[in-house]
């Protein structure tokens, strides 16, 4: 796929050296590439804090009280760059129990996490979007009134390798969502490649195919049909007929996954998959919220899944923030301690653990503001058109980052201007694409992949 990119960007390259040649006023947008990380990405998890986050309480914490009145963490791990703020120490959840398993404190693993500071929708825009509905429809994307989610994206990008798969009869989930919807949109020639939206995990409806109902002579003669329908057909419609075949193949063959014990993710036991139990994660994860989504999801990813979004919050705390950040940071931090520990104890498939595979990033529709002082008048805060609202300090985990520990990028701890690179939700959806391989040269052409994470 590397190579067809490479093909088209050197025809395309061609044909507009030549138009600008003959008409030397008209604008030519930049090539966008594939960057050296290209596919070396399996899997993703796409975690939203939703509401708004206020990013510098945790991921970019070295700042002034206003933007960060919690301070940061004591004890870090050697060789972080960026501030960790206080909130992400909040360990109640750490039992006796759990820390003799191996889990940590977020604190004692953020050199394995890379911090990009300045992440905005629109780096060329006067003033932040803070608006909570325009805000989310950036994030999940990439416009305002965006048709097209950026799950969507991915699995449009990755049809070659569903298809691939299919030929050598090995059906591969697709990316599955576990939260908003709208990350999902899709028309046009783009619908067709919409995401599942999974609403928990009840997967009971699945137990059984449509065709498994049907006697053992009624499937033999569907599929005697099928074949003789097949071979009565012009060859130039015989396509046609062999996608047909294929998606209600693969409709089986997801029920068939949906069936599986392995995603009775409720209902835990002590078989292993891919080195761990159901009741081994449930332990770690907990049953519920954010830590039972992330269960779900790593058990999705054995049956090939690309990418799974789900939803943690909420943060948009207008008021009483100063105390209940800290309590509804223990969800968050449990859940990225349990998502450290078992994607290095995962076995993948193609060698390795999990965690070789396997990136984690975390986002929101803005940050979050108070205008000067450490809370506003309710003891919460806001958003509106400021670098406190604008600057998402998004953090990036697992084995395939290379830039563990750094930030990338700094902003002025005083008033956080931006003393760094800053880049659109835009390059950060196309740079989650590139890593996953994702065929992506026809999205967003005007804001290029970034491999300063990954490289």
């Amino acid at each position: 796929m590397t190579n067809l990119l490479r093909r088209r960007s050197l025809l395309k390259a061609g044909g507009l050296a030549a138009a600008s040649f003959a008409m030397p006023h008209i604008w030519i947008p930049r090539q966008v590439h594939a960057t050296e990380a290209f596919g070396t990405v399996r899997h993703l998890l796409y975690i939203r804090l939703s509401g708004g986050f206020r990013f510098t309480t945790s991921f970019n914490g070295a700042v002034a009280e206003q933007f960060n009145p919690f301070g940061l963490a004591p004890n870090v791990s050697s060789g972080t760059e960026w501030g960790v703020g206080g909130v992400l120490d909040g360990n109640m959840w750490l039992t006796e129990d759990l820390a003799a398993l191996g889990m940590r404190r977020v604190p004692d693993f953020t050199h394995e996490i890379a911090v990009v500071p300045c992440v905005d929708h629109e780096p060329l825009a006067g003033s932040a979007d803070g608006n909570h509905q325009s805000g989310l429809e950036r994030f999940l994307t990439g416009y305002v009134g965006g048709e097209t989610g950026i799950f969507t994206m991915i699995n449009y990008g990755l049809q070659q390798r569903f298809a691939d798969a299919a030929a050598e009869d090995n059906v591969l989930l697709p990316a599955i969502i576990m939260g908003e919807s709208g990350m999902g949109r899709g028309v046009g020639v783009y619908g067709a490649h919409r995401p599942p939206v999974l609403r928990g995990d009840d997967f009971d409806r699945f137990a059984a195919g449509s065709s498994d109902a049907l006697p053992a002579w009624a499937r033999t003669m569907t599929e005697h049909y099928d074949a003789r329908n097949r071979e009565g057909v012009h060859p130039a419609h015989s396509a046609s007929i062999d996608a047909y075949i294929r998606s209600r193949e693969a409709t089986r063959a997801y029920a068939e996954i949906f069936s599986s014990d392995i995603l009775r993710v409720g209902r835990p036991s002590d078989e292993a998959y891919d080195g761990l139990s159901n009741r081994q994660l449930s332990q770690v994860f907990g049953d519920n919220g954010s830590g039972r989504d992330a269960h779900l999801a790593l058990r999705l990813f054995h049956f090939g899944c690309p990418a799974v979004y789900f939803d943690q919050g909420g943060y948009d705390m207008h008021s009483d923030e100063e105390q209940n950040l800290p309590i509804r940071m223990e969800e968050l931090n449990r859940t990225l301690s349990g998502l450290e520990w078992a994607l290095k104890r995962m076995q993948h498939p193609a060698g390795g653990t999990y965690w070789d595979h396997t990136v984690v990033v975390c986002g929101s529709e803005f940050s979050r503001s108070t205008r000067g002082g450490r809370f506003n008048s309710a003891r919460g805060s806001d958003h509106g058109g400021d670098l406190a609202t604008r600057w998402m300090a998004m953090p990036f985990m697992g084995g395939p980052v290379a830039a563990k520990g750094r930030i990338i990028g700094t902003t002025r701890a005083s008033d956080l201007e931006a003393e760094g690179p800053v880049f659109s939700y835009r390059s950060t959806a196309k740079t989650l694409m590139d890593v996953l391989g994702c065929d992506h040269e026809e999205f967003f052409p005007a804001d290029p992949p970034y491999g300063d994470v990954f490289v």
